[in-house]
């Protein structure tokens, strides 16, 4: 995913938000959210970032400061009209318990006046862009599994095709295999529709997975950070990020850092271990050519877009010590050896921890 072309959608100036109680939740947040990027919004209960996210659409408003969505300060916006405008998607999904999936999908277009049909019909076409059967139109959320309900909350934010999407733990609720399924189709929709989205999530894995930048958060509503997830990686700015990050920062580095760097060449000759592809030079397993233990193990080839991580794992898995390198089509490419994988890992590693220092 790539923002969109240096323009600013959402724009804090000095937002500050403190409540009745005395406790501040946000604090001078001055921040700018590029058109078209995914800005993730990560820290600890209780350090502002769900608050920072419903400022944007009013449903908490500043103390002080400015906030501005395509240009415009949002106290200067009817409330009712700038939440219609931007998609919000929550961790229950928020489904109208005795509407169909399709009516309420269909929610937001019917208030902004389009007619029964025609949100019908675009209802009926956003099942089918979040991975939903046709025959789920019919069907009420307590009969959908949560997997299925997130989706259609994602459905019901997209249906008036706004610029902005705002999204608060929207996959927290949902088992892992689930969750890693619902990150998927995010990132499909957003190569697809190019919103603007702010995600916020507590889960660091999450956050480098989908964030084009992260926003890192502390107690007290002060933003420590905001940096691309490689550069967050690489360089973080204090102990506090750091320790957020977690102790396999460089792993989540490896995880960024493509293959494509990293030399190849032939297979060597007379190895034990032998590459056999298909007619169309396609790996397919190594082969043992000593006809000990098990024949042929299954290869799994990596494109130079692969990350450093699956590279190691599978030189690790590969009885060769080799990675089949394949370009877009499955075609070989060239091998490229643990030892080289090792050595370009341990490069990245360097780098971090220098910078780091």
């Amino acid at each position: 995913m790539q923002p969109g072309k240096g323009l600013l959608m959402i724009q804090f100036d000095k937002a500050h938000k403190r409540f009745p109680n005395g406790t501040t939740a946000v604090h001078d947040l001055t921040l700018d959210l590029p058109e078209g990027g995914v800005t993730v919004l990560v820290g600890s209960s209780g350090c502002g970032k769900t608050t920072t996210l419903r400022m944007i659409n009013r449903m908490v408003e500043p103390t002080s400061g400015t906030i501005r969505v395509g240009g415009k300060d949002v106290l200067e916006q009817d409330a009712a009209e700038l939440r219609r405008s931007i998609g919000y998607v929550i961790q229950q999904s928020g489904l109208f318990p005795h509407r169909t999936v399709l009516d309420n999908i269909a929610t937001v277009p019917l208030l902004l006046g389009h007619g029964r049909r025609k949100a019908r019909a675009r209802a009926a076409e956003l099942l089918e862009t979040v991975g939903l059967a046709a025959d789920a139109a019919k069907r009420y959320p307590h009969q959908l599994s949560g997997g299925q309900q997130q989706r259609v909350g994602v459905a019901r934010a997209l249906a008036a095709d706004p610029p902005v999407l705002l999204m608060d733990e929207p996959f927290g609720a949902v088992d892992p295999v689930v969750r890693t399924q619902l990150q998927d189709e995010l990132l499909r929709l957003q190569r697809e529709l190019n919103k603007t989205i702010v995600f916020v999530t507590h889960d660091i894995d999450e956050a480098v997975r989908l964030g084009d930048r992260i926003a890192v958060f502390r107690t007290g509503g002060h933003l420590v950070q905001c940096a691309s997830p490689a550069e967050l990686l690489a360089r973080p700015a204090d102990a506090f990020v750091e320790d957020f990050l977690g102790a396999e920062r460089g792993l989540k580095l490896l995880s960024l850092t493509t293959l494509e760097e990293v030399a190849q060449g032939p297979a060597p000759e007379g190895a034990r271990w032998q590459l056999t592809l298909d007619a169309a030079r396609k790996p397919l397993a190594w082969r043992d050519s000593e006809g000990k233990g098990d024949a042929e193990i299954p290869v799994r080839p990596l494109r130079d877009t692969d990350s450093l991580l699956s590279a190691l794992n599978e030189s690790i898995a590969a009885p060769s010590g080799l990675v089949a390198r394949v370009d877009a089509d499955g075609v070989l490419t060239g091998v490229t050896s643990r030892e080289d994988i090792h050595d370009r890992a341990g490069r990245v590693h360097s780098a971090a921890s220098t910078v780091a220092a």
